[in-house]
């Protein structure tokens, strides 16, 4: 039984549609009314005017209007871990002691050049150390609620215009998929004991 309706069910729909084109090739022009029989049967400017039975279909692509393509381009920079090779070299020029030396932060640092950087460690809490080309280390805040151990393996950050890391604008990107953002960024200077 429901095969004979959803058989039949199509077929019912296009009824109305078979009896509408019938009575427009009769000549009468309006669906559902037959011409008198003294009526010309057709007027070629009035067929002009008359749009043509067409399915849905074709007058929906008559009716469309052209999308727009918008194209954006991202620019993301993957900074890995200093190797313990590259730290080295960058102490290679201070006098050997036996004792570690001792780093304290001094003056505040806005941005930094993310061509600049040449690695980076973790630190404790949420700090990270940035090791850059010129030798300096910079000490970088991340957002209380993030973890510097979260930051093992390096991280993204997306290139601005200006190519620069700063703070509270740029945020950093995990390879875990963790986000924060740089609060504050100061200058590690060794200290003599």
């Amino acid at each position: 039984m429901h095969s004979l309706f959803a058989f039949a069910a199509p077929l019912a729909l296009m009824l109305p549609l078979v009896a509408e084109a019938a009575d427009v090739a009769a000549g009468s022009g309006v669906p559902g009314q037959v011409a008198p029989a003294s009526a010309p049967q057709c007027d070629a400017a009035a067929a002009q005017d008359d749009p043509p039975l067409a399915n849905p279909l074709s007058a929906m692509r008559r009716s469309s209007v052209a999308n727009q393509v918008r194209i954006e381009q991202r620019v993301v920079v993957r900074i890995a871990p200093a190797s313990p090779a590259a730290r080295q070299n960058m102490m290679a020029e201070l006098p050997q002691r036996t004792i570690a030396p001792r780093f304290e932060e001094r003056g505040k640092e806005k941005c930094v050049a993310l061509d600049g950087i040449a690695g980076v460690q973790t630190g404790s809490g949420n700090r990270l150390v940035l090791f850059l080309r010129d030798r300096r280390m910079i000490s970088v805040n991340l957002e209380k609620t993030c973890r510097a151990r979260d930051f093992y393996a390096g991280f993204y950050v997306e290139k601005n215009k200006d190519g620069r890391l700063c703070i509270e604008r740029d945020k950093l990107q995990s390879r875990t998929g963790a986000r924060c953002e740089v609060e504050a960024m100061r200058q590690l200077v060794e200290v003599d004991s």
